[in-house]
């Protein structure tokens, strides 16, 4: 009788050595390893290179390839990322802390920095892609009206693929900051979502209230 109640109170769990598979394959359970053990270990070298990877981003979207070089941008995007990307992911932490507290969440905002650390191993992944992107069309891919169409059907076909498998792995890392934004603050995936959204939410609305009333 012990041992059917033993199976039925049984909870999955993981090892510290399992856990960068366990976040492909079982994410529920890697980010509970985390939330459970406080887990800390690799975070700060995780937001650097998560940081690293949105300053090549938005150097897509401002266009850089127009003003700077490729090794330019490719050294501005590691120094600037590397150094300062992790604040908008503290920042970032501490919003969805302070209005998961409207939606009944108690999580604070160190422990919501390593769930989202984590949750972006894809995007850091994904950095890999970029030697492909700068093999094919270098500094095009940085400019405005860059071409990125010329180059022959072999060198289309790497160049738009690996964009491809960047998109893949951005959607993944949002998938898992929704899982585990669920698994910390033990919502539904629908209220990891709204608590995902409500900080943008409050940076965006001021700035297009602002920019109404200028015009």
């Amino acid at each position: 009788m012990e041992d059917i109640i033993d199976d039925i109170n049984y909870t999955p769990t993981i090892t510290e050595d399992e856990l960068f598979s366990a976040i492909w394959k079982k994410p529920r359970l890697a980010f509970r390893f985390i939330i459970d053990n406080n887990y800390s270990k690799h975070v700060v070298l995780l937001l650097i290179l998560s940081g690293i990877s949105s300053a090549f981003e938005r150097a897509s979207m401002r266009d850089m390839g127009d003003t700077f070089s490729l090794p330019t941008i490719i050294g501005i995007s590691i120094a600037a990322g590397g150094l300062f990307g992790w604040i908008s992911t503290y920042f970032y932490s501490g919003l969805i802390s302070w209005t998961g507290k409207w939606l009944k969440g108690t999580a604070d905002t160190s422990t919501i920095l390593h769930v989202l650390a984590y949750a972006m191993i894809p995007t850091i992944i994904s950095l890999i892609f970029l030697i492909p992107q700068f093999a094919t069309y270098g500094v095009e891919v940085y400019k405005k009206d860059g071409d990125l169409i010329s180059g022959g059907l072999i060198i289309n076909i790497i160049f738009w693929s690996s964009l491809a498998a960047e998109l893949i792995l951005g959607c993944w890392t949002i998938y898992l900051c929704v899982i585990g934004i669920s698994e910390l603050q033990q919502f539904t995936v629908g209220k990891a979502v709204l608590n995902l959204l409500l900080p943008v939410l409050l940076i965006v609305i001021p700035i297009l209230l602002i920019a109404l009333l200028l015009m």
